[in-house]
């Protein structure tokens, strides 16, 4: 069942609290405010009555009522906002008096668990978080004469939550991963003897081979590595045929009761077993010479790949990449402004492949900014043709030449560059160098919510 408010957070023992206690610091104070709109809990209405549609099941009043949705708000913003944990956020809310009352919990309430909070999280997706930024947004526009004049688009990689992967690497997790759940498929099944045998520790001598032989730095080591590489790729493949005859035994013994059980782990053991055979197939053409594309780099994140943006620190990332733009009321030094939500696909895309989506979300919020400023990634082309129905007055490419005074080139250059410190900014405060969510809409669905506590500590600062 769908709440909606959280009752007023006062109880008997609030009277017998100082004042300076019962009130707010600045800024909660003002981000409480800024919160208080009832249009984002009117967002989670809509997204509940879709449910329904889509579900045929009366959720809205029917079943055990959820957390107040106004709580979960501001549990979530508190979260992106000091980079916690879902246990971290519940253990900070419920021993500090201040957070309790922001959140709407009482003193002799009990804060949600964390398990509550992270499945509603999942469960909401981020195209509900998307509208809560755009409902943000509107009213910022509306009632607190937020003008945008200018917008900066640029974009990043917000890694996965991954370690650095080699193919002999994710082959020995693979060994491991589908010996696990081959255990637990067989324990279901009531079998004995192991169906899908753990090569870990033969893939643990094979792993230290391939360290000693880098250690050589000879011109035969690169030779000895491949060979090496192609033996941990056997291995895997002797576990892939052991866990698709188990998976098979389970479908065929899934009659009666528990069925239903045996039947989702032989369809999760099928599919790590289709990501392993990836990781094989990868390895076969790396030891043939053979370029890859749609490389997969983790298991557990099948959705993060590798991207190169030419940085000397680090010259590989590995995750996805992520279009950002900050519509502006000026272009002064120092201008901060609202972000939209974000464009991402899978993948390495082009920066004119994802402008299109971020056009969209200017037009969806009826915003036509007078100029631009873009990096030099932007093709004068494609970009004119994104902006074709909100042409703005001037576009600014970096490193190209581009009409207007010296004075203005400067102000648009020293502003475009602005957005690489908001990108560092997002990434250091609001927890958006990393996904710790797995899989593209896990990525989706932390870096919305990284922006919408952005978009809120922003509209805060404004109104003091």
């Amino acid at each position: 069942m769908l709440t909606l408010w959280a009752p007023q957070a006062e109880s008997l023992w609030d009277e017998s609290l100082p004042v300076e206690v019962r009130e707010l610091p600045t800024d909660l104070g003002e981000l409480d405010r800024v919160l208080a709109d009832p249009e984002l809990l009117m967002v989670l209405l809509e997204r509940w009555r879709q449910e329904v549609v889509e579900t045929k099941r009366a959720v809205l009043t029917d079943g055990r009522p959820t957390i107040a949705m106004e709580t979960y708000i501001r549990l979530m913003v508190l979260k992106q906002r000091y980079r916690w944990g879902y246990r971290t956020l519940v253990s900070e809310v419920s021993d500090s008096i201040h957070l309790r009352r922001f959140c709407r919990i009482a003193l002799s309430e009990r804060v949600p668990d964390e398990s509550t909070v992270r499945k509603l999280t999942r469960r909401i997706g981020p195209e509900t978080v998307s509208e809560l930024t755009r409902s943000l947004i509107a009213a910022a526009v509306r009632e607190k004469r937020f003008r945008p004049r200018a917008v900066r688009i640029d974009s990043t990689v917000v890694e996965a939550d991954v370690r650095y992967p080699t193919d002999a690497g994710l082959a020995s997790s693979g060994v491991r991963v589908l010996a696990r759940e081959g255990r637990k498929l067989a324990k279901l099944l009531g079998e004995k003897r192991r169906r899908v045998r753990d090569r870990s520790r033969a893939m643990g001598h094979v792993l230290r081979s391939i360290t000693r032989t880098i250690r050589r730095r000879s011109g035969e080591a690169k030779g000895e590595v491949m060979k090496l590489t192609a033996d941990t790729g056997r291995l895997l493949d002797r576990s892939i045929t052991e866990a698709r005859k188990l998976a098979a035994v389970a479908r065929r013994k899934a009659r009666g009761r528990g069925a239903s059980a045996k039947l989702k782990a032989a369809a999760k053991l099928d599919e790590l077993a289709v990501r392993c055979e990836k990781v094989r197939a990868q390895i076969k053409q790396r030891g043939a010479g053979e370029a890859i594309k749609d490389r997969i780099v983790s298991l557990s994140d099948p959705d993060a790949r590798p991207i190169r943006k030419g940085k000397l620190g680090k010259p590989n990332e590995f995750g996805y990449v992520t279009q950002l733009a900050e519509v502006t009321e000026n272009t002064r030094r120092g201008a901060r402004g609202l972000i939209l939500p974000a464009s991402t696909t899978l993948g390495n895309p082009q920066e004119v492949v994802l402008l299109p989506k971020t056009v969209q979300e200017l037009r969806r919020l009826g915003i036509s900014p007078r100029e631009v400023a873009l990096d030099g990634g932007f093709q004068p082309g494609p970009t004119a043709a994104a902006f074709a129905e909100i042409p703005p007055e001037r576009v600014f490419i970096a490193g190209r030449q581009q009409p207007g005074s010296k004075h203005t080139q400067r102000r648009l250059r020293r502003y475009r560059t602005g957005a690489e410190g908001r990108i560092s900014h997002l990434k250091r405060r609001y927890g958006m160098d990393r996904s710790r969510l797995k899989g593209d809409e896990g990525q989706q669905i932390w870096t919305e919510w990284g922006i919408l506590a952005y978009n809120a500590d922003t509209l805060a600062v404004r109104t003091r």
